[in-house]
């Protein structure tokens, strides 16, 4: 489906939206505007042929035989007696009463002509407006009253006044032709002020295009420039992404630097070994070195993976289904020693922020470790301090001596040379736990053995 044109143009839309709404609104405004002064100017008309049908009105007599006149005061406009003059007045008889047989009377200007009006039951004094047709074609507007003549006459009267409606047609249009004049002025200058300003208003999306071009082309690292309020959250938000982008970048770069530092000592062992072992050492070399990369590129995969989902939002996973599973797997792979897992002290309902595979990472090493240790009991205590979770694992085995904690802690370290491992496991712990912004601490068990206290973000 084709996209209409300025549908990708914020310009366009705006200019569109804008100049549709001044279109529509000076459109109103003149026909408003013109209804207004179109009225104005019938009003006024009326008002002038009311004058002159008081006026007749005023001058109205009747003779000894009911018969209508004007008096020996005269209409004072001079257009009366002018034929044709566009202002007429006609006294005619009503059907009903004994002037039915009388003739009307007509204003000169009349001349041979007289007003036609349409047939109107009119009550005494009252006012009707009707637009008729002249005696030469024209448009007038006529008023008419009615008159009921003096005892003992019963005749009522037609008194008609009609005017033509030249003179306020010709100033209605002209009117309206000014008006339309000057809208359509007002309405360049504002369609001419509103492409200004939306090339005012989108001058800093030009800016922050030239400053993107630039951050592409490698001159910046981040954008920069002045930018409106409301522009600036998105910019602010944007260098933060392009910082955490490079911090990711950086760290790994770093951890590939490490991994390949932490492979080569092996494949310099296994070399070594192929070149100068005898034929039963060579396999058992093989399986322990081979063991001991496996466990630094598991420790580096889950540095990367975990460095980049502490930060997506609405991460949760529940402690306990984590934990319950862990210790099923430990007392399988310890279950020739009988421990006693419990994870009785656990507050029901806690959730780790952050995904299910990195808890699973942190608590099956912690685990791990506390089995080895163990004499016969692993306990594991969980609890929520505000925006923090706490997990500590005990063991009642020999503990770590307090010079040597912070030791363990550090990569590659094992206090039990006589044991299988890497001396990875307490590491990848920490790595993991800073990443998330939390830590690992070594204590003392209320057993005497090892308390591993694992702090980590809490989900809501």
């Amino acid at each position: 489906m084709k996209r209409w044109p300025a549908a990708g143009s914020l310009r366009l839309r705006l200019l569109g939206a804008t100049l549709v709404t001044l279109a529509l609104a000076l459109t109103g405004a003149h026909a408003w505007l013109a209804g207004l002064f179109r009225d104005h100017v019938m009003r006024q008309a009326d008002l002038a042929l009311t004058q002159q049908l008081d006026q007749l009105t005023a001058r109205l007599e009747f003779d000894a035989q009911g018969r209508p006149g004007l008096g020996p005061r005269a209409m004072s406009d001079p257009r009366w007696d002018r034929p044709y003059s566009g202002l007429y007045w006609q006294i005619e008889p009503l059907h009903g009463g004994s002037g039915g047989r009388a003739e009307a009377l007509r204003s000169r200007s009349l001349w041979d002509g007289s007003l036609q009006l349409p047939a109107d039951a009119l009550a005494d004094g009252t006012l009707h407006r009707h637009d008729i047709t002249g005696p030469r074609g024209e448009s007038l507007r006529a008023l008419e009253r009615s008159l009921q003549a003096p005892e003992p006459f019963d005749s009522r009267w037609r008194l008609i006044v009609a005017g033509d409606l030249h003179e306020a047609t010709a100033a209605v249009e002209r009117f309206t032709g000014v008006l339309a004049a000057s809208l359509a002025g007002l309405g360049l200058l504002l369609a001419l002020a509103a492409v200004a300003q939306v090339a005012v208003g989108l001058a800093p999306l030009r800016t922050l295009q030239q400053s993107l071009q630039q951050l592409r082309a490698g001159r910046r690292q981040r954008l920069e420039g002045r930018f409106p309020t409301e522009v600036q959250p998105l910019i602010d938000d944007f260098n933060g992404v392009l910082e955490r982008n490079a911090v990711i970048v950086e760290r790994a770069r770093a951890q590939a630097g490490n991994l390949a530092h932490a492979l080569k000592t092996p494949l310099a062992i296994l070399r070594h070994a192929a070149l100068q072992a005898g034929p039963g050492e060579f396999p058992a070399l093989v399986a322990e070195q081979v063991d001991t990369a496996q466990r630094h590129l598991d420790w580096h995969l889950a540095r990367a993976r975990a460095a980049a989902t502490p930060h997506v939002p609405g991460q949760r996973t529940e402690l306990e289904p984590v934990l319950r599973g862990l210790l099923r797997t430990m007392g399988k792979l310890h279950a020739d020693r009988r421990l006693d897992l419990a994870a009785d002290a656990v507050a029901p309902g806690l959730a780790f922020a952050g995904e299910a595979q990195d808890l699973q990472e942190m608590l099956g090493n912690l685990l791990d470790n506390a089995c080895r240790s163990a004499r016969g009991s692993v306990t594991v205590q969980a609890a929520r301090d505000g925006p923090w979770l706490h997990i500590e694992v005990q063991d009642d085995g020999p503990g770590i001596a307090p010079e040597q904690r912070a030791a363990v802690l550090q990569r590659g370290v094992r206090l039990d040379e006589t044991s299988a491992g890497s001396g990875l496991g307490l590491a990848i712990v920490v790595d993991l736990a800073r990443l998330y912004g939390g830590d690992l601490t070594l204590g003392q068990a209320a057993a005497g053995g090892l308390g591993a206290r694992l702090t980590l973000p809490a989900a809501p």
